[in-house]
């Protein structure tokens, strides 16, 4: 039962951050990419590692987003 909601849990996450609500620009959804790996966390879904893992994916892709964004207004 645990490793299934661990598993829903990252799987709902992964879609997030590959494709995010219509109504969310690159600052939001980092943010609700963050504030989930923080419930997933003290929730006990995943450790401090995974949650760390989390981080970086989801700021790295904030990174990328913004980087496009500049490029794109050619600044």
């Amino acid at each position: 039962m645990y490793e299934d909601r661990k598993a829903q849990a990252l799987a709902s996450w992964h879609k997030l951050m590959e494709k995010p609500e219509r109504h969310m620009n690159a600052q939001e959804q980092y943010e609700e990419l963050l504030r989930l790996a923080e419930i997933y966390f003290r929730e006990g879904f995943i450790d401090r590692t995974e949650r760390k893992q989390l981080v970086i994916k989801a700021t790295r892709r904030y990174a990328e987003a913004v980087e496009g964004a500049i490029a794109a207004t050619g600044l």
